[in-house]
């Protein structure tokens, strides 16, 4: 279980600085586990491998505008980039300046004119205490989106709705569940129709999903926690189909990760709580059949977790035929789905 297992070579054209035209206009890779077949698609050809026994399981979270740039009091340039929101006046995130900021040292945000103070430290995030009207309302006023650090170049307007889903409903991830930016209502529409089931998740995305794993032995690694809540709708839903042999499709690797978080000796359990879990090669899936994702990055935890489901072999053969192929790659890029 080394990381080198998990590194590849990208070309930097590959990886995508704009969505498509259309959230439809993407390419898509299938895969077939039983086979190890591998075809290339388009996205929009995605309902000819669903079927009415199947349940798609979407997270619902919705992206804040978590990115701010301000000065500490003293004059040095300082950016602020939102992990989760703690509490009406509190929140935790990563701050870039070129001292590491205090407790109590006073950031004066550039939009606004708002002092944020610095409280603490937890881990690799600080604690973060907000003025009237708190996190949310200043967050949704004055903030940015919060582009991924592989896209080079400043949030536009465009970027408001598209790094968006859009059925994104439960405000509090600072990244998008990017494999659900493919669908647009109609498609959904669409699927629906065909008696396609269609139930929701919420995990809130945090910025440590872009984080590389930092040490040799994957086993070593320990993952960042998120917040997750699955209703009890949803996890009757998943009761019904998998009793009647109904495959269960995360759409994206954050809905995996919730699933499989609230699953006990298989069964699904409805509630709300932090999850931590890490999933790699030789974890044993307890409700996930099938997987809509992105193509992800070198060293990962996602690429981990995709390489348990597909196995690491046929992933590592599907990434170097992506490449061959110029797929786009990462969170505006292509879909891959995993049967």
């Amino acid at each position: 279980m080394q990381k080198a297992d998990f590194d590849y070579q990208l070309p930097e054209h590959l990886i995508a600085q704009h969505p498509p035209a259309q959230r439809r206009d993407a390419r898509l890779m299938v895969i077939h586990r039983n086979t190890g077949t591998i075809e290339h698609r388009s996205f929009a050809n995605i309902t000819e491998y669903l079927s009415p026994q199947d349940l798609l399981i979407f997270n619902n979270t919705k992206v804040i505008p978590a990115r701010f740039t301000g000065r500490k009091s003293s004059g040095g340039h300082v950016e602020i980039m939102l992990e989760r929101i703690t509490g009406k006046q509190t929140a935790l995130a990563q701050i870039r300046a070129s001292k590491a900021p205090k407790p109590g040292t006073e950031i004066i945000l550039t939009s606004g004119a708002f002092v944020v103070r610095v409280t603490g430290r937890k881990d690799r995030f600080f604690e973060l205490e907000f003025p009237e009207p708190g996190v949310s309302i200043i967050s949704a006023e004055h903030g940015q989106i919060p582009l991924p650090p592989y896209v080079k170049r400043q949030p536009d307007l465009h970027d408001q709705t598209r790094y968006q889903t859009v059925y994104a409903e439960t405000a509090g991830a600072v990244a998008a569940p990017t494999a659900g930016l493919h669908f647009d209502s109609s498609m959904l529409g669409m699927i629906a129709d065909l008696g396609i089931g269609q139930e929701m998740v919420t995990l809130h995305v945090g910025a440590g999903t872009f984080q590389p794993v930092q040490v040799s032995d994957i086993r070593d690694h320990t993952m960042h926690e998120e917040w997750f809540s699955i209703s009890d709708q949803t996890a009757k839903s998943i009761f019904r189909h998998r009793e009647t042999g109904g495959r269960i499709l995360a759409v994206g690797t954050t809905s995996v990760r919730a699933l499989e978080s609230a699953a006990t000796n298989g069964v699904l359990q409805s509630g709300a709580g932090e999850t931590s879990i890490f999933i790699y090669p030789g974890y044993e899936f307890q409700i996930v059949d099938s997987l809509l994702t992105n193509f992800h990055l070198p060293g990962s935890t996602l690429l981990m977790l995709v390489s348990a489901l597909a196995g690491h072999s046929l992933m590592s053969e599907a990434y170097r035929i992506a490449i061959a192929e110029e797929y786009r790659f990462f969170s505006y890029g292509d879909a891959m789905l995993i049967l």
